[in-house]
């Protein structure tokens, strides 16, 4: 990577209909594929209280309930993914939050129908993303190269 790139992080979480339809791997392989580096991975049941505040920000909405016991219904696959733009470059890749509203090509757009079950939570911002990786992550993430990442990344010959 260039000096002048910097590496950002993203929390992916492959909700629940993705692990219950058993997509996960294919899902993360496409992350994997793009170029993204898994930086820090696990499997998990959320309870109540780390849904809650995984979605503090959505409290009070009409949706929030929902949100909280969609990804609270069964396990999830969580991970950090970086590289170069990493936030925008995930959330292109998942597509729309509306699943019908998703371009095909993108996750939702080729595998999700409707609403809550839509796949994916990928953090919106940076501010979003230190906030989430910390409450997903608190043993903190693997700090490693790999030399594929040059021929992803450099921008000269």
């Amino acid at each position: 990577m260039s000096p002048e790139q910097s590496v950002e992080r993203t929390l992916v979480v492959l909700k629940p209909d993705a692990v219950q339809r058993g997509i996960s791997g294919e899902i993360l392989a496409r992350f994997e594929r793009r170029g993204l580096r898994i930086a820090a991975l696990r499997l998990l049941r959320v309870d109540r209280a780390m849904a809650e505040k995984h979605y503090a920000v959505h409290k009070g909405k009409f949706f929030y309930d929902d949100l909280v016991s969609v990804i609270s219904s069964s396990p999830v696959v969580a991970m950090v993914l970086e590289g170069p733009n990493a936030i925008a470059v995930v959330r292109a890749m998942v597509g729309a939050t509306r699943p019908h509203e998703a371009a095909p090509g993108t996750i939702r757009g080729d595998f999700a129908l409707v609403g809550l079950r839509n796949l994916v939570h990928a953090s919106d911002a940076s501010d979003t993303a230190r906030t989430e990786i910390a409450l997903w992550f608190p043993s903190g993430v693997v700090e490693y190269t790999r030399d594929v990442e040059r021929w992803m990344t450099e921008d000269q010959a």
